[in-house]
């Protein structure tokens, strides 16, 4: 599936010579990943088309007289098309022509020298492992240190990730993204530029029965079991008083095995909740609290009145979804490090035989998203498991216009859809252009 990324913006920089080249900003789940100048794409698509052939996506052509600014905006558009089909291959993500790149185009951008440094990655119980790490090294790299650290067997590292977690008043969280693979977290973390943010360790997987995959080795159940008592604590977890009484009696026996047994019990387990935020139902400006895991959308509606509703989509009636970035992007010293003040998520799900559409602003949606394709995945590989022999597409890229979608796709097909945002520069020329988002 596809990555979250998008140029939403490029900038006219004067080179030595005299000259003027484009500085693409590429962001990444909503936040700043980098900036990169065409000639550096251009070689970098040449060098991996040596390794893997024709079965790279179409780069944009070289113009050798200048562009016009619908020639430049088409130029970023299929850069950032580019850069999302090409994240498709699980075999080009990891050959070192394209993580090598990726790693000198992060520390470039943010001027940062490959050097030793100190990383702190915080347990789900609060506790933190300082671990030795070059500055250039990976989040794949930093995970496999940390769990060679705390015991974590390497055959279950891919249901853990790291992620920029951001630690708020009152005690509680907010999870801001997942760090994918090729990712530095050295440099995401101080780039991200929030207070009180910090690397943490979580596990990655949104259906609790997988948690029996897990249950052989005891720096894995240390895991859930932080993270279940991290998430009963922080209410995202709802047990009943009468389970809260059976887990807190399991919890001083230090019975942990039995105390993620019952666990699974209780409502919301396993979830990942997003911060409060805003919807359009059952009418505009009604607060919500979302709620994703176990193959569905959990909502908690509040309503003008100050009453609240439970509604509950299940992924089998979401048929595709879409992120919109709907603010204005400012650009002082540079364009701004996140994406995330301005932004929408929508999906549209089936109700009663119609087509409806659910819109969530907030300024998780790249988060969001991201949880909503790894239950599709996730659903994908249990049903291949339990039926060997049947084909499973997954959903392709499909280009449409806002409010028209194409029938023919399966119902648990996702993608983004375009919409013009406004974006507004200071300082610099630059190239006026839209997010454009389309999964996956």
């Amino acid at each position: 599936m596809k990555m979250h990324f998008c140029i939403p913006v490029s900038q006219q920089r004067p080179d030595p010579l005299g000259g003027r080249y484009v500085l693409y900003s590429v962001y990444l789940d909503g936040y700043l990943f980098c900036r990169v100048r065409y000639s550096q794409l251009h070689r970098w698509n040449e060098q991996l088309r040596r390794v893997f052939g024709n079965c790279l996506p179409r780069f944009p052509p070289k113009y050798y007289l200048a562009m016009t600014t619908s020639m430049a905006e088409e130029r970023r558009d299929q850069l950032e098309q580019y850069l999302q089909n090409v994240t498709v291959d699980p075999n080009m993500l990891r050959s070192d022509i394209f993580v090598d790149f990726l790693k000198f185009v992060q520390l470039d951008t943010f001027s940062i020298t490959t050097k030793t440094a100190s990383l702190d990655v915080f347990l789900p119980d609060g506790r933190n492992i300082p671990v030795e790490i070059l500055t250039s090294d990976t989040a794949e790299r930093v995970l496999e240190v940390v769990s060679h650290r705390i015991g974590l067997c390497q055959e279950l590292l891919g249901y853990f990730g790291l992620f920029l977690i951001r630690f708020c008043e009152e005690g509680k969280l907010s999870v801001m993204k997942k760090l994918v693979d090729f990712e530095l977290p050295y440099v995401s973390l101080r780039s991200a530029d929030v207070e009180n943010c910090k690397v943490g360790l979580r596990k990655w997987y949104l259906d609790p029965s997988l948690d029996s995959v897990l249950m052989d080795c005891p720096a894995a159940i240390d895991l859930i079991y932080m993270q279940a008592v991290q998430d009963i604590e922080k209410e995202w977890a709802k047990p009943t008083q009468a389970q809260r009484q059976k887990l807190e009696a399991l919890q001083k026996e230090d019975n942990r095995t039995k105390f993620l047994e019952l666990s699974k019990e209780v409502r919301h387990y396993g979830y990942l909740q997003l911060d409060p935020c805003t919807c359009d139902y059952p009418e505009p400006g009604c607060g919500a609290v979302l709620s994703v895991g176990n193959n569905e959308i959990s909502c908690c509606i509040t309503l003008p009145d100050n009453q609240t509703q439970e509604i509950v989509f299940q992924m089998n009636r979401v048929k595709c979804w879409q992120v919109t970035f709907l603010g204005t992007l400012l650009d002082m010293d540079g364009p701004q490090r996140t994406l995330n003040q301005n932004l929408e998520l929508s999906f549209q799900f089936s109700e009663e035989s119609r087509w409806q559409w659910f819109v969530i602003y907030t300024k998780q949606a790249f988060l969001l998203s991201s949880c909503l394709k790894k239950m599709i995945s996730e659903k994908m590989v249990k049903l291949a498991a339990e039926n060997p022999e049947m084909q499973i597409e997954v959903p392709e890229q499909g280009k449409s216009k806002k409010h028209h979608i194409q029938q023919s796709q399966q119902k648990d097909s996702s993608r983004f859809l375009p919409r013009k945002s406004k974006i507004e520069m200071a300082k610099v020329d630059c190239v006026f252009g839209t997010i454009k988002e389309e999964d996956l």
